[in-house]
């Protein structure tokens, strides 16, 4: 069953949007459609997004995989396997409104932190933290980046996109199956996010100009701007 004409103009614009950002900066599907898809079709979410999110950084990929920083990624990997259980919890048994309100606050402190910091520590223990944060979040609310972005903030916009799009691959078929298993992914949600799909693949193919203008020596504000906006988002989203 296809979904209807509303959610096809509406999620796919959002969806559009999201993509030409999260293409030249690395993140930003979930922060520009998950609100929207959120607030007008909340009975597709969160499997809409989670589906429509595995295409993008898998055309990341096919272009900047060697940059990837696949190693820390190791760490990262081990915390989002530990943090999706949680998110598929919240789905179940909890309203995410104090989920995204709490995650919000702690993204926005962990910004002004590091926003003038020299480097942000980037180890074991920073990159499981960062991983477990983004899976509860990630599978709760389709907004699962910020965390593991503020650790690559310093770095060159082909590591900061590749090393965050092998992460999203892992983390939204991981979410996806494990929402599946526990019988919290319905076939409608599946259905429409594959309809986001050639939306998603457009904003892929839009956000070359805007990527390599990101390149010549911008992308580090532009990965705080759109992870400062995604933090506000999840406590706008919260309160309301």
């Amino acid at each position: 069953m296809l979904p209807d004409p509303e959610f096809l103009l509406i999620g796919g614009v959002a969806a559009l949007a999201g993509a030409i950002v999260q293409g030249s900066v690395g993140l930003g599907l979930g922060l520009v459609a998950a609100p929207i898809v959120t607030l007008l079709f909340p009975s597709l979410m969160p499997g809409s997004m989670l589906v429509a999110a595995t295409v993008l950084p898998l055309l990341t990929l096919r272009r900047e995989l060697r940059h990837a920083d696949l190693s820390g990624l190791r760490w990262a990997f081990f915390g989002r396997v530990a943090g999706t259980p949680l998110g598929v919890w919240v789905v179940a048994a909890l309203s995410t409104r104090v989920l995204g309100a709490v995650v919000g606050l702690v993204v926005l402190a962990a910004l002004a932190a590091t926003a003038w910091s020299a480097r942000v520590p980037r180890n074991p223990l920073t990159l499981t933290a960062a991983g477990l944060v983004a899976g509860a979040t990630g599978t709760a609310t389709a907004i699962g980046g910020p965390p593991i972005a503020l650790l690559y903030q310093r770095e060159s916009g082909p590591r900061v996109r590749a090393t965050l799009a092998a992460f999203f691959v892992v983390g939204a078929l991981l979410s996806v199956l494990t929402l599946a298993a526990m019988g919290e992914l319905p076939p409608v949600q599946v259905t429409a996010g594959l309809a986001l799909t050639p939306f998603v693949a457009a904003g892929f193919w839009l956000s070359g100009p805007l990527r390599r203008y990101l390149d010549a020596g911008r992308m580090r504000r532009a990965v705080l701007i759109v992870v400062g906006v995604s933090a506000m988002t999840l406590i706008v989203r919260s309160l309301l």
